[in-house]
């Protein structure tokens, strides 16, 4: 079979974020190695951590007691970001109380070896620790929550696991609605989410990467694939892409989706974002890549396709016919969104003869007092029904659908009544805002809401050939973009068999039986050709 597309294969660059290392007051830089004297050490990472000038950064000081002698020593950490009292059961109380360690030395205190030995095999085995001797990495794992203990004659740290670093709870989603299905959403907890998608998708060959982005905010992002399904030039390409960033911060997967999205400037969103772990896991089985970042409650699954945004997890979980039936309604709702609007301006502006005559005679009556012209009226209330939207949302809660509701009917009925705009303009332009809110996918919604005013412009002043010319334009420029190597109008264009079954409409689940072949995936099939096997009998 003739391959639909070719990844790009790119070779992945050793990842290096170039750091400009600033001096510090005594001239130490970050890459030093550490000293094995207490006191060189602490007196570094205060200069360092800027100790008295932050207060959340804590330093405790204290003494080792180890086969009858004294070992000076201190603990690093910031407050807020460790479990304290995780740090007094599993640190503090077993290194300060009497302990006992059988050496093969003679000499009354240990060598650093066995001192190393004796503090990691002995006394910290209720905590996940590592030894570590570079600077620059201490400061990195102290940053990111973790605690480091300093020995007095070892040249090393050793870093323990206490974070506690404060997250919500695994709630309901609350941007992506469902009928039926789970519910939980993500966080902005990166081991929470990944363990998430893990209780969806129980295999060995479920792999989660981790990168860094950003020179100062140094943030954690995790790529997530079925290492014997996903195809190995997407993940590459995934790596590089992420891999080549080079930013000083960087906070919300939104920012990580404008920096690795193909093309900028198009209305159309080229990676699927989402809140929803059950959908990821989905994605990930059939061969995609998800891209997941600390701090941010949504994930980012490439590539993505057009037919991907307009699709519900739940067209999988209900049963067949009622999917259908959302599909069925969910295509019109989209045209509508787009196109009713300059197509009623068309209309009435140029092609009067398809208005049946009393229905051009009724328009025309509630249009008598009306002082603008057609396309001013619709700007009109189409600005209006979008200033409303995003007032409604940016509202506290418990008074954002009553700004909505009451804002629309008393601007709606007043508007009307002071003769501004016609009462058809208002059915029209109510209709196109709630076919809006049938589309599945948010960024969709936002792409669709841009569309629609460059086809009022259009159609107020070319008619239908305007409108004609425009989507012709459009549907030239989709099928030239890609993402992360697929064709945005996979499997239209270029036309796969089977894809009014799979894509525009939903076949039942025990027919589902490859993966998506625009992804070229490692195993093509994800059932078999028999998966209800009890109909044999």
């Amino acid at each position: 079979m003739k391959d639909i597309f070719k990844f790009i294969p790119h070779p992945i660059q050793p990842f290096s974020l170039k750091e400009p290392m600033l001096p510090l007051k005594s001239g130490i830089t970050e890459d030093d190695i550490l000293s094995d004297s207490l006191e060189k050490n602490v007196t570094r990472f205060k200069e360092i951590f800027h100790f008295g000038l932050t207060s959340d950064f804590q330093i405790k000081e204290m003494e080792i007691h180890l086969n009858q002698q004294t070992y000076p020593a201190a603990i690093l950490f910031f407050d807020g970001l460790t479990d304290t009292q995780m740090i007094s059961t599993t640190l503090l109380n077993p290194l300060t109380k009497e302990n006992f360690y059988p050496s093969s030395s003679v000499l009354k205190t240990l060598p650093s070896q066995e001192l190393e030995n004796a503090l990691v095999k002995h006394i910290l085995i209720q905590s996940q620790v590592k030894v570590i001797s570079h600077t620059k990495e201490i400061i990195t794992r102290i940053n990111h929550g973790e605690c480091a203990l300093i020995v007095d004659s070892l040249a090393h740290a050793i870093l323990c696991d206490v974070k506690k670093i404060p997250s919500r709870a695994v709630n309901k989603s609350e941007n992506e609605m469902t009928i039926i299905g789970p519910s939980e959403s993500f966080i902005e907890q990166l081991r929470t989410n990944t363990a998430l998608i893990r209780k969806f998708i129980k295999d060995e060959n479920l792999i989660f990467e981790n990168l860094t982005i950003g020179a100062k905010s140094k943030t954690n992002c995790v790529i997530s694939y079925l290492t014997n399904v996903t195809n190995d030039s997407l993940i590459n390409e995934v790596k590089r892409r992420i891999s080549s960033i080079d930013i000083d911060f960087i906070i919300d997967i939104g920012e990580l989706a404008q920096l690795i999205e193909d093309k900028t400037f198009l209305l159309d969103p080229l990676i699927l974002s989402t809140e929803r772990p059950d959908k990821v896991a989905s994605s990930i089985t059939e061969g995609r890549v998800a891209i997941l970042l600390e701090g941010s409650p949504n994930v980012l699954i490439v590539p993505a396709i057009f037919s991907d945004f307009t699709h519900s997890p739940e067209d999988t979980y209900l049963r067949h016919p009622y999917a259908m039936l959302l599909r069925f309604f969910r295509i019109p709702a989209i045209l509508l969104s787009i196109f009713l609007p300059g197509i009623y301006i068309a209309i009435t502006t140029f092609h009067q003869e398809m208005i049946p005559t009393d229905l051009l005679l009724a328009i025309a009556g509630t249009r008598e007092k009306v002082p603008f012209p057609m396309l001013i009226e619709l700007l009109i209330m189409e600005t209006s029904f979008e200033i409303i939207r995003e007032a409604s949302i940016r509202t506290p809660a418990p008074v954002g659908p009553t700004l909505g509701i009451v804002g629309t009917l008393i601007l709606g009925q007043a508007i009307v009544s002071a003769s501004i705009v016609s009462p058809v303009l208002v059915i029209i332009v109510a209709l196109t805002g709630i076919s809006a809110f049938a589309i599945a996918n948010f960024s969709l919604s936002y792409s669709f809401r841009i569309a629609r005013f460059y086809y009022i412009f259009l159609g107020g002043f070319f008619g239908f050939f305007g409108i004609a010319l425009g989507l012709f334009i459009h549907m030239i420029i989709l099928s030239n973009v890609s993402s992360f190597g697929v064709p945005y109008l996979t499997p239209f264009t270029p036309f796969r068999k089977g894809a009014f079954k799979d894509d525009l409409f939903i076949a039942p689940l025990w027919k589902q039986e490859k993966r998506p072949i625009f992804l070229k995936p490692k195993e093509q099939n994800r059932e078999p050709k028999i998966t209800r096997k009890w109909m044999k009998s």
